[in-house]
């Protein structure tokens, strides 16, 4: 929600009044109202509680494939690994489990396996504490059985993210490439155990793709990227390389992907859809595939059986190739699933393809290919659970609407609305959702057939909150024109009839909770306003003795009485994104811009609460919710794109 620039003003002082509290945001008072049965206690020196509960990561829906290569893997466990956010996941397929490794604190962007099939690395991408340090970017060296991190490279060597990492393949594995994303991208290599930098030099000025070993060479290194390919010569402390010659044939825009053959020859996939052939040792082409795909080639996995499968970018094609470069099948992905990124050799004929959409399918040439994790591609805001089953939705910016399973962790169906997307709200009945989009426009879908019941437009801003009242006889939409539009709700959620506007705000609603009866809402706007209205009248309730003992249905408003323990000392107002309440009342979860997830006793009244406190996203974190039963918390990324499941134990 960060909307205001820079030259912040950074305080939160508070003060107690007759029958309120006054909490200071970058100057300004929001004067909050102290129910009756505590004001004769109420102190603001009073110390929180830590809550009983804790949360402990269960799922993660999603997986980065939109910018990122090579970073889906079959291990010896059976579990694949592969990375979304901050976290990188373990997900075993026959067993439906997932493990976590949570080590990083930033965008995790590169991850490479060990040939003891046991030891990972992953690289991340710099980023900042909400004190405003830089977290430098680094790898993690980590065990896949124990989870533990081995080791740390490069703090304060890398520059802005690390892109690419690799094991040597022979000579025990005991050294790691890297490049950083630096203007040179600088190439270095490491003796990782021993954590220490063995060379370093200048890659390229453009975008670096890939950094490998030669699989059965220890001294060479290969790495692509935008027009060019090098192999690369490890001489005691120095690097040299040679440029790949394309000679005869068109010098591609990108060497997008690199794999090796058994007898040593280099086989690269780029841009202009060709595969090309290194001779085993040399830097010539020796043989050539061209149009091997429309559009790039994205990945290559060289096969067991020393055949070769690769991946096209446009074409959504997997291809596989005999020994001697003949097409022996090839099949498509699904065009919902996007083109494919990568591609990796499971048990048997199985192969796991990431795409760019964020999916990871799982099949064979032969058979085709089915989901096995769906992700969002953009921005992600919308989160709703549903009021009787343990299923959610999530909406957003790339026009999805997905219901999902929290117990199968699949979608129970998918949907493409004509605009991005940015909340949505469950009819107390569960058979009718509600999705507000950044155009003013909002839908109504039936939630068994996931057909549209109706589309309305309020304004033509952003619908920032759909909230159904409790009885489900009101709908409020709250909008980023400063207005609330309420209507009436009539057969469970299909009719809607407005009913009239509330106007009062001066800036855009941001939150909104109903009163447990329906007797009134509460708002709060970008300019830190708690606001009070009758649906009914739709006008704005000003006596305070009229709201300050109501009893909320829910609790995601950021600012009031019962949550205001939230905001952290030297807090922006835009500092916290979203809040919720747990449905049995005792605790609070909250998402805010610097990748974590606080977890609060309620009512959380206390200035600067204490919390348990979890990464997982990057920054930042767009909304939180629990599910019905209070079993399960969850939590939506925005530049990440990923929704985290966890388990409230």
């Amino acid at each position: 929600m960060s909307s205001f620039g820079a030259g912040k003003t950074k305080e939160v002082i508070f003060s107690m009044e007759e029958g309120s509290v006054k909490m200071f945001l970058r100057g300004r008072p929001v004067p909050m109202l102290i129910p009756d049965e505590l004001a004769p206690t109420y102190s603001l020196d009073t110390r929180s509680e830590l809550p009983s509960c804790r949360l402990k990561l269960d799922w993660v829906y999603g997986y980065r494939g939109r910018d990122c290569r090579a970073n889906l893997y079959l291990l010896p466990t059976g579990e694949i690994v592969y990375f979304v956010a901050s976290v990188a996941v373990l997900y075993s397929v026959e067993e439906q489990r997932q493990r976590h490794y949570l080590g990083h604190n930033d965008d995790i962007k590169c991850l490479a396996v060990h040939p003891d099939m046991v030891t990972i690395a992953t690289g991340q991408v710099a980023g900042t504490t909400k004190e405003g340090k830089p977290l430098p970017p680094h790898v993690r060296i980590w065990d896949s059985v124990s989870l533990s991190t081995l080791h740390v490279l490069g703090l304060g060597v890398f520059d802005r993210a690390v892109c690419c990492v690799g094991f040597s393949k022979s000579n025990g594995g005991n050294l790691l490439c890297v490049v950083d994303e630096s203007n040179d991208h600088m190439l270095s290599v490491w003796d990782w155990a021993k954590e220490t930098k063995v060379v370093d030099s200048k890659c390229s000025n453009e975008a670096v793709l890939v950094a490998t070993f030669h699989p059965t060479d220890p001294t060479v290194l290969i790495t692509c990227g935008k027009s060019h390919i090098y192999f690369w010569s490890l001489d005691g402390g120095s690097l040299s390389k040679r440029q790949g010659l394309f000679e005869k044939y068109e010098k591609p825009k990108y060497v997008l992907c690199v794999t090796f053959l058994e007898g040593g020859d280099v086989v690269t996939g780029d841009s202009g859809g060709n595969l090309y052939v290194w001779g085993k040792g040399g830097n010539r082409i020796t043989q050539a595939v061209l149009g091997a795909h429309d559009g790039g080639v994205f990945g290559l996995c060289a096969l067991r059986d020393g055949t070769l499968v690769s991946g096209g970018g446009r074409d959504r094609r997997v291809v596989l190739w005999g020994s001697d470069y003949s097409k022996l099948q090839e099949v498509e992905v699904p065009e919902d699933f996007g083109p494919v990124r990568t591609v990796a050799e499971g048990r048997g004929d199985t192969l796991y393809v990431g795409t760019t959409r964020n999916s990871i399918l799982q099949g064979s040439v032969h058979m085709g290919f089915s989901l096995l994790i769906q992700g969002h591609v953009e921005e992600l805001w919308g989160l709703a659970t549903h009021p009787s089953r343990a299923q959610f939705v999530t909406c957003g910016q790339d026009k999805l609407v997905h219901l999902w399973s929290a117990e199968s962790h699949q979608p129970l169906w998918s949907r493409i609305i004509e605009d991005p997307a940015c909340s949505a709200g469950f009819h107390p009945s569960g058979s009718v959702l509600a999705v507000g989009t950044v155009t003013g426009r909002w839908l109504l879908l039936d939630t068994e057939t996931h057909d549209l019941v109706a589309i309305h437009t309020d304004g033509n801003e952003q619908i920032s909150v759909v909230s159904f009242s409790p009885d489900g006889a009101y709908l409020a939409v709250g909008s980023h024109d400063n207005l609330v539009y309420v209507y009436t709700v009539d057969q469970g959620g299909r009719k809607v009839s407005r009913l009239g506007k509330c106007s009062g705000h001066s800036s855009f609603i941001t939150h909104l909770d109903w009163a447990q009866d329906s007797s009134c809402f509460v708002t709060n706007s970008g300019d830190y306003e708690i606001l009070y209205w009758d649906p009914t009248t739709c006008k704005q309730i000003t006596s305070a003795d009229v709201v300050k003992n109501v009893e909320w249905a829910t609790a995601t408003c950021v600012l009031g009485f019962g949550v205001f323990g939230i905001w952290s000392e030297g807090a922006d107002g835009t500092d916290i994104n979203a809040v919720a309440r747990s449905h049995d009342g005792k605790l609070l979860a909250s998402a805010d811009d610097f990748g974590k997830v606080h977890l609060f006793s309620y009512p959380c009244c206390q200035p600067r609460a204490l919390s348990h406190k979890y990464g997982g996203h990057s920054s930042h974190v767009t909304n939180v919710a629990f599910l019905w039963d209070d079993s399960m918390a969850l939590t939506t990324g925005g530049k990440d794109t990923s929704v985290l499941q966890w388990r409230v134990v």
